[in-house]
């Protein structure tokens, strides 16, 4: 087991405090607060996953994306969706995000953490009898910023457990 530099309590407690937040924020489509988490610099990726045999050197592939995002390209997500033209969101997916295993790590750069947890996210649509269902694990660098939140997210990785999405499309936020 890796032996890390303890963070203190508070500093946890306000890093998962925001990662809360952030979450109620996609949940109740406050997409323009949402922005306001992000690092004008943020790096969204998620890779895609596949089925591999047993020990195979990767299962996360290296190249393939199911997001790459810039602060840029999800702003005009958020537009998009802020539209009559986001199909795939007519009518709105209702989502929740449960954001768990909470573990902070000092970052390399002063004032940066590297957050990771687990999320799990249950998707509905319209009248639609079978919600979705997304587990994942989330790798993000968080850093301290004098304005509020008080943090923003400057990095997030995230990778699917399931290698078949079961949705028609991917246009919720992760």
């Amino acid at each position: 087991m890796a032996t890390t530099t303890q963070v203190d309590l508070e500093t946890r407690m306000s890093l998962q405090d925001f990662l809360y937040r952030e979450a109620l924020a996609l949940d109740e489509r406050r997409f323009r607060d949402w922005l306001e988490y992000l690092a004008d610099d943020i790096r969204y990726e998620v890779p895609v996953r596949v089925t591999r045999e047993a020990l195979a050197d990767w299962e996360l592939t290296p190249t393939s994306r199911i997001f790459d995002d810039t602060k840029a390209t999800l702003e005009v997500r958020v537009q998009r969706l802020e539209t009559d033209f986001a199909w795939a969101e007519q009518p709105p997916s209702r989502t929740r995000h449960f954001v768990t295993n909470v573990v902070v790590d000092p970052g390399d750069v002063e004032n940066e953490y590297l957050v990771q947890s687990n999320c799990f996210i249950y998707r509905s649509r319209g009248d639609e009898p079978t919600p979705s269902f997304y587990s994942l694990f989330r790798k993000d660098t968080v850093r301290r910023t004098s304005t509020a939140p008080g943090w923003e997210i400057a990095r997030r990785w995230a990778a699917f457990d399931q290698s078949l999405i079961n949705a028609h499309n991917m246009s919720i936020f992760i």
